[in-house]
């Protein structure tokens, strides 16, 4: 335990940001983190509780919290770094991207302000870095046995970092020109700056871990090949089927899925692309339709481009507003409003808003008809319905719409043909939960098998498969 009354006595310290009108400038990262004076007094808040609900709970790579936290507040930061890599093999992306269902589950959020665990965790693996703590770990065994790994966002790279360490070559095969899938492509840069992807990615290289980009499983190369040349082969190419929206003049120029308008300004970002190729909202009317994460991350894109107005709109009614320090509904995961940074830098938001069409000049969309709905209970199967609210229609000026509406299963193309492993219902490849597929010596991991999901639960999907791929080779 920090302190027997750390939790009573130390107030909870956060990250602050820079002001709006200097951070919509750049596409860097903009949090000013606590100091590490600060953030060794706030590991003493961690309260030492009979279950840690963080760990047990909130956490689902089981992350040693209560353990490092009280490191931290002792100054043993290397230990607390050999605490953290036990569990988790990128804290540097979690600690950044992560919603930290650790801190809503935390004891002290059943009536005050959580222990900032992600800030605490991230000073622990930056300050590895810094320190030369954080160094190759090529495994001291060979097994001789090959894995290939099919995708490279955060299920694929676990998986392929905790192979390689079990001693068995391990290449990842990506079909974008650059590692790190959604988290390179999905994510911008003002969330996470892709030099803290390629700084894990080097690591990786030095353990022997081999990479693979711009190849396509069943064009480039045959999944037969695969099966041939690998003694176990995982499917974690994500969940990359887009939601649609069932709107009248769809196939207006100015309307994309909000992926293809990320992905493009990640690549500007990088250098990979002028800003005349890229999707851009400078001088625009812009329409997000969705009103989750990945919506978020198309606002702050868009403000950051130059957008003349935005506007973000939610088929859902508008959730509870909650302006207390504490979850009031620990330890499960609050159903609250939240507003993002990007939220804050100039956007208009708005609930139960269903999108009726399109209309354009020309080829161009320049108006959306919306119309209010409102959600009821249906008393005999439980289940929230939606009608349209009549008289409720109103349009507004749009010349770029992102639809931001989630994901509905994976996009598997040839390669999923070429394998045939059993689906399930919703498009997803069907695993027995340890990523196991129907076909021996074939697993699936991350959004692939689940559908789409947190960046955390997908490392975790691909840890518990690499665990089953591990054993299976084993066997053979």
């Amino acid at each position: 335990m920090g302190s027997e009354r750390g939790f009573l006595e130390i107030d909870r310290v956060d990250k602050t940001y820079a002001p709006v009108e200097e951070r919509i400038k750049h596409y860097k990262e903009f949090a000013i983190r606590p100091s590490i004076k600060q953030l060794e007094s706030q590991g003493a808040r961690c309260m030492d509780c009979g279950i840690p609900y963080c760990h047990a709970m909130g956490c689902p790579l089981g992350n040693l919290i209560p353990e490092w936290n009280d490191l931290v507040y002792k100054g043993q930061w290397k230990t607390a770094y050999e605490r953290l890599s036990a569990t988790s093999e990128f804290p540097e992306f979690t600690g950044r991207i992560c919603p930290a269902p650790c801190e809503t589950s935390c004891t002290m959020s059943i009536n005050s302000a959580p222990v900032t665990i992600q800030e605490i965790e991230l000073a622990i693996i930056e300050r590895a870095f810094k320190e030369g703590w954080v160094v190759p770990e090529p495994p001291t065994i060979e097994t001789g046995k090959r894995v290939a790994v099919i995708g490279s966002g955060p299920a694929g790279l676990t998986a392929a970092s905790k192979l390689r360490k079990l001693g068995h070559e391990v290449t990842v095969f990506e079909k974008s020109d650059r590692i790190g899938g959604l988290m390179r492509y999905g994510i911008p840069e003002f969330k996470l700056e892709k030099k803290f992807i390629d700084r894990r990615l080097e690591i990786m290289k030095a353990e022997g871990v081999r990479f693979e980009t711009e190849v396509s499983i069943g064009e480039d190369i045959s999944a037969d090949y695969l099966r041939r040349s690998f003694d176990a082969i995982l499917i974690a190419v994500g969940a990359g089927k887009p939601r649609d929206i069932p709107a009248g003049g769809r196939g207006l120029e100015g309307i994309y899925f909000a992926m293809e308008y990320l992905t493009k300004s990640n690549k500007y970002c990088e250098g990979d692309m002028d800003f005349g190729e890229i999707i851009s909202a400078r001088d625009k009317n812009v329409l997000v339709i969705g009103g989750g994460d990945t919506g978020s991350d198309c606002v702050g894109t868009a403000i950051r481009q130059g957008a003349r107005s935005v506007k973000q709109i939610e088929i859902m009614p508008k959730p509870q507003e909650w302006n207390e320090p504490n979850n009031p509904y620990w330890p499960d995961w609050p159903k609250t409003l939240r507003t993002s940074t990007s939220h804050k830098e100039g956007c208009e938001r708005d609930w139960g808003i269903m999108t009726s069409y399109f209309t354009g000049m020309g080829v161009n969309v320049q108006r959306a008809y919306l119309s209010r709905v409102e959600w009821a209970e249906n008393k005999f199967n439980g289940r929230m319905e939606m009608k349209e609210i009549p008289g409720s229609e109103f349009d507004i000026p749009v010349e770029l719409v992102l639809i931001a509406a989630g994901f509905v299963h994976l996009e598997g193309g040839e390669l999923i043909k070429a394998l045939d492993p059993r689906m399930d219902p919703r498009g997803n490849v069907e695993t027995n939960g340890r990523g196991e597929t129907s076909i021996p010596g074939v697993f699936a991991a991350g959004d692939a098998a689940s559908g789409a999901s947190l960046v955390v639960r997908a490392m975790e999907s691909g840890r518990i498969a690499s665990e089953s791929i591990h054993e299976y080779l084993l066997q053979l």
